[in-house]
């Protein structure tokens, strides 16, 4: 339960990209890619068997059962989705996609892993619970970003659609373009 906390806590943190993009969007997309190189390197050395000080620790204290002996894919993804809808939406959608990634997807597992008890075969292991709760974290932070009910409720749909499928680690590349995406068009129309 620790290890998930700490897990989202770090996964939260990629809210911070709009913002930096924001003040400057080739800085925060070079400060990702080199994030994203930095740690499959790091990774790349733990799974061979050496110790990179701090992310090593880090990446070991998070690690879900599945991962643990193989290459932890998750902080690679995460920051790949966040890069890919800096680089093909305008800030808004960018914005509202990242902050589902962020909070969305955070929300819904832990709240599918710590208080799911619906879990429908259909849903491949995850909750009714995570699901609507990623759709409420979704609508909120697709409201509060543009102030539009309709393309908050687009973004929260997709977005529950998205992080109900059984992805894997995955998730973190199409759910923030499925939700930029579907923002976009909902933004044009």
């Amino acid at each position: 339960m620790k290890a998930e906390l700490v897990r989202k806590c770090i996964h939260i943190l990629i809210a911070l990209v709009p913002g930096l993009a924001a003040m400057n969007l080739s800085h925060t997309a070079l400060l990702l890619m080199g994030g994203i190189l930095f740690y499959t390197w790091a990774e790349g050395m733990r799974f061979v068997g050496f110790s990179t000080p701090f992310i090593s620790s880090v990446t070991k204290a998070v690690l879900r059962k599945r991962e643990q002996d193989c290459f932890a894919l998750g902080p690679v993804t995460l920051g790949l989705g966040a890069l890919l809808v800096l680089l093909l939406f305008p800030p808004k959608a960018a914005a509202i996609a990242i902050y589902v990634l962020a909070f969305g997807d955070s929300a819904a597992t832990l709240v599918g892993k710590f208080f799911g008890r619906i879990r429908p075969a259909f849903l491949a292991g995850k909750s009714i619970e995570g699901s609507l709760t990623c759709f409420a974290a979704s609508t909120l932070c697709g409201f509060l970003v543009c102030g539009d009910l309709k393309i908050a409720l687009a973004a929260g749909i997709v977005s529950m659609v998205v992080e109900a499928l059984p992805l894997g680690d995955f998730d973190n590349l199409l759910l923030p373009v499925a939700t930029g995406l579907i923002v976009w068009i909902f933004t044009i129309l």
